[in-house]
């Protein structure tokens, strides 16, 4: 998506008032939802397990097919009727003035943090902006660059040098000198919308008090370059978009990312700051989160960042991310999470090594041998999946074209073989990446970054 450089202002919605749902009630209308597919699946794939079961047992025919079918299925089903059921309220104040601080830390960004910092500059919001970047032990023009931007750019630009390495060490060095109530963190390469910092604090303002963190909505920047960052694009555009706006919805954003979220200064000193992690956002993150307080999600705070444009770099990342999920899970157990819609959240983290192993070690193999003719496990039953998760995509799509990028003055690119690829092929990249980053956190291998 390329970024656009015209400020907006949101959509008035005029009408009828709506009929209120309550949190609880889509909660519930939702997994009642999911419960009929999933006896409606079950009851489509007895003749399937009958089959199976005469291969493999009927325990282990009921543990493939629930990792193929039933859970994703049911899954599936409850993020479908969340998103026909949310309903974004509307801001409060569209323009707040409140001085807001925001953290970069840079390492060997001196390709990018003068770009970077030219966005933040010419951010439409009221309110002053002042930026913190943390020069973690760069070897190259990082911070020659950063000595350009604070005389060209009109902006208020604080450098600091952190000797330690370690993204979480450079924030925690950037949090010591920030006196504004809100802050934000931003990733050196990643590029704001010029509404961005508005809408992500707009948000924060029109949030009951127990709010204390707002995720922005990351888009792909960097689409054209080859057939995985195309994919990728829509993983951004509708994968990750909608499990956000899932947990928006339920106030209990698992990641607020470094990359583009605003935190409470206060709330986030509480917790100590970000933790010795290698997925610190998504550690601090269930921190906040633990002490009853909310995480919303934001989708017209757009950020446009970089995504990995060759597979080994894409397979650190993702695995990273697949790590840092482990390392939630181990600090802070689901049950131990005060509120019921984030026991739930983070409870659906704890299957997601069960799916991966079983699309990684059953279903891409079932998957060879249908092509030689034997449908033991993906055969026509399989297909079943395919529609929820067309129509949930569908329903995503339709709200990011008319809400969000609409708004923006951002327009979709046709990235058709992209979207096929990603329906088709991306969960058997994602899947065996994600299931090597649960066992490099099970064996605590070294942590690799880059």
């Amino acid at each position: 998506m390329k970024p656009s450089l015209t400020p907006i202002e949101p959509a008035a919605r005029h009408g009828r008032k709506k009929l209120y749902v309550s949190i609880n009630k889509k909660f519930v209308l939702s997994h009642l939802s999911s419960a009929v597919w999933l006896t409606f699946s079950i009851y489509l794939s007895l003749p399937w397990l009958k089959d199976l079961s005469e291969i493999v047992t009927l325990p282990i025919s009921i543990l493939i097919i629930g990792g193929i079918a039933y859970l994703p299925g049911y899954m599936n089903g409850f993020l479908v009727m969340s998103l026909l059921l949310d309903r974004q309220p509307s801001f409060k104040n569209p323009d707040p003035d409140k001085e807001v601080t925001l953290l970069v830390a840079a390492f060997n960004e001196e390709n990018t943090i003068f770009q970077t910092l030219s966005y933040v500059a010419n951010q439409d919001y009221k309110g002053k902006i002042k930026a913190i970047v943390i020069d973690n032990r760069s070897s190259d023009n990082t911070y020659c660059e950063l000595v350009r931007a604070q005389k060209e750019l009109n902006l208020e630009i604080k450098v600091l040098k952190e000797s330690k390495p370690g993204k979480f060490h450079a924030l925690n060095k950037g949090l010591q000198h920030v006196t504004t109530e809100y802050v934000i963190s931003l990733d050196a390469d990643t590029l704001l919308h010029p509404s961005a910092v508005r809408f992500l604090v707009a948000r924060m303002e029109s949030s009951p008090e127990e709010v204390c963190a707002v995720a922005g909505s990351m888009l792909v920047r960097n689409s054209r370059e080859n057939l995985l960052t195309k994919i990728q694009e829509w993983d951004y555009y509708l994968g990750i978009a909608s499990i956000k706006r899932l947990q928006g919805l339920y106030q209990g954003t698992l990641v607020a990312q470094g990359a583009f979220s605003l935190y409470k200064t206060n709330s986030v000193r509480q917790v100590n700051g970000w933790p010795d992690a290698i997925g610190e956002d998504i550690v601090l993150t269930w921190r906040l989160l633990q002490k009853e307080w909310k995480v919303y999600f934001e989708p017209l705070a757009a950020a446009f960042t970089d995504v990995p444009s060759n597979l080994s770099h894409f397979a650190k990342q993702r695995s990273r991310w697949a790590r840092g999920m482990i390392e939630g899970l181990n600090e802070i157990k689901p049950w131990n999470q005060p509120q019921i819609y984030t026991k739930y959240l983070t409870g659906v983290n704890l299957v997601m090594p069960y799916l991966d192993m079983v699309y990684t070690f059953f279903w891409i193999p079932g998957l060879i041998l249908a092509f030689f003719g034997y449908f033991w496990i993906v055969g026509p039953m399989t297909l079943f999946v395919l529609p929820l998760t067309i129509l949930s995509y569908g329903i995503l799509y339709m709200y990011q074209k008319h809400y969000v990028f609409k708004n923006l003055n951002l327009k979709v690119r046709k990235n058709i073989l992209g979207f096929f690829a990603f329906i088709l092929f991306y969960q058997m990249i994602m899947s065996p990446i994600s299931v090597w980053g649960y066992f490099q956190e099970l064996f605590k291998l070294k942590r690799v970054w880059d």
